[in-house]
């Protein structure tokens, strides 16, 4: 296991920490590390994985997603508009009565709400992932994580966020250590400036 050791007395490190990460060689080993962190009690923290690991989300303790809400809105608010914009042209805009059929009915205008129900639906769902998944963010502090490119291929990280309740520089460490990663490190907000 190598520890970071960027903090030396002679040089005091002022920048505001971010988290402290914890790398893993397996999606077992941040299966279980996952579970836990979760059974710890930290509630700011997260999993960083080069793929999908079935049954983590489940380790983590996460809920459904929202955007199943945002579809369903967006679904909702396509329908009405659909069968609006039938009865205010046909009924109120242009009420013209043609061979004896009234001026709405909703049998008529359906195909227009229900193609109005897929498009709303859809822009839903485009909406509600960017809101869910607070995007876009261009930037992340664990991107300034000299090994990130390694999380993006082979590697697996759990980072505890320092707004945790539970975060104490030292404790969180320790606790990090007895999982088994590779290694563990702290990472900063803002990336070091070499000048």
């Amino acid at each position: 296991m190598t520890m970071d050791t960027s903090n030396t007395a002679s040089s005091p490190d002022t920048r505001k920490a971010y988290g402290m990460l914890a790398l893993f060689d397996s999606a077992p080993a941040i299966y279980e590390a996952a579970r836990t962190v979760r059974e710890a009690g930290y509630t700011r923290w997260d999993a960083l994985t080069p793929f999908p690991v079935h049954g983590l989300d489940g380790a983590m303790g996460l809920g459904r997603s929202k955007v199943p809400i945002f579809v369903f809105i967006g679904g909702v608010i396509g329908f009405f508009v659909g069968m609006w914009l039938a009865w205010f042209m046909g009924y109120y805009d242009y009420p013209l009565i043609v061979g004896g059929k009234p001026y709405f009915s909703p049998i008529f205008p359906f195909p227009v709400a229900y193609e109005l129900t897929i498009l709303l639906a859809a822009f839903g769902a485009w909406g509600g992932m960017f809101v869910c998944n607070r995007l876009p963010m261009h930037n992340h502090p664990v991107f300034n994580y000299e090994k990130y490119s390694s999380l993006t291929d082979d590697r697996f990280a759990v980072v505890i966020e320092a707004g945790d309740p539970l975060f104490d520089a030292e404790s969180t460490r320790a606790f990090l250590e007895e999982l088994g990663p590779a290694e563990v490190t702290l990472i900063y907000d803002d990336a070091e400036d070499d000048a």
